[in-house]
């Protein structure tokens, strides 16, 4: 999603992709293969039954309720107020309503596997709860996300978006099917490496953007880099003296005046 996001904005919308948004394309590809490599396998369910049980372990009721309180704190107090100016907080509500949007499709999955096999899914009231989680969570990411598409820039919406919510997904994942239980250290410090290598892919992308940086010009950007002159206030301007040939008792003075 990120590179293809920034290939097609700079692409279609004319947004600039120079040398270090093409190098944090790259980065993000590499970051998610690793991530894939090293991914924990799933925790079989296959049941609506086992997905129940899952859905009412006290851990994940508190990180659902946890959720839920900051996604209603966002829409109602700081998206009125700051949803224009910031583009966190549009892109959090995305990303925290887009936990209950994949665990409902987690959950649909079993459901309709369950439904070809014979099984009543149809009388099972998880599955028109995960339905009804379904619609309206994915109605207010589309909502949200439209919005912050209107107000800021194509190529920064998708990364960060994509950053939050995999962040958001990841920490579903590991407290409600507890895929992080049978990993070992290597596969562990793998998929934190290679989500981390994302986030510096996306920081590339977005944190240089304006630069004019290309492979024809890089020798030229970097050759021509000077210094910041030093700003010097009237006080300091006024007591220095470049000509040293000029005698102690010459050089010009300076009077404070007080009022």
């Amino acid at each position: 999603s990120v590179p293809c996001s920034a290939i097609l904005s700079s692409y279609l919308l004319g947004e600039r992709l120079n040398l270090l948004g093409k190098l944090g394309c790259l980065l993000s590809l590499v970051g998610s293969t690793v991530m894939v490599i090293h991914a924990p396998e799933d925790e079989e369910v296959t049941t609506l039954e086992e997905m129940t049980s899952k859905l009412k372990e006290p851990g994940f009721l508190a990180y659902a309720a946890i959720l839920l309180a900051l996604c209603f704190l966002l829409i109602f107090y700081l998206a009125p107020r700051y949803g224009r100016s910031n583009i966190l907080v549009y892109l959090t509500i995305c990303s925290v309503i887009g936990a209950f949007s994949v665990s409902s499709v987690k959950g649909l999955g079993i459901a309709i596997k369950g439904f070809f096999a014979g099984q009543p899914v149809l009388q099972h009231p998880l599955t028109w709860i995960l339905v009804i989680t379904l619609v309206a969570s994915i109605t207010t990411q589309i909502n949200y996300l439209n919005k912050s598409l209107d107000i800021f820039n194509t190529s920064l919406v998708f990364p960060i978006y994509y950053v939050l919510f995999t962040t958001i997904v990841i920490t579903t994942s590991i407290i409600l099917f507890k895929e992080w239980v049978t990993m070992t250290v290597v596969d562990i410090i793998g998929t934190v490496c290679g989500f981390l290598t994302i986030i510096l892919g996306v920081f590339l992308l977005h944190a240089f953007k304006d630069m004019d940086v290309s492979l024809g010009n890089l020798p030229q950007v970097l050759q021509n880099e000077q210094p910041a002159p030093v700003t010097r206030d009237d006080k300091n301007i006024l007591i220095e003296v470049d000509n040293s040939s000029i005698a102690p008792e010459d050089k010009p003075k300076v009077f404070v005046l007080y009022t």
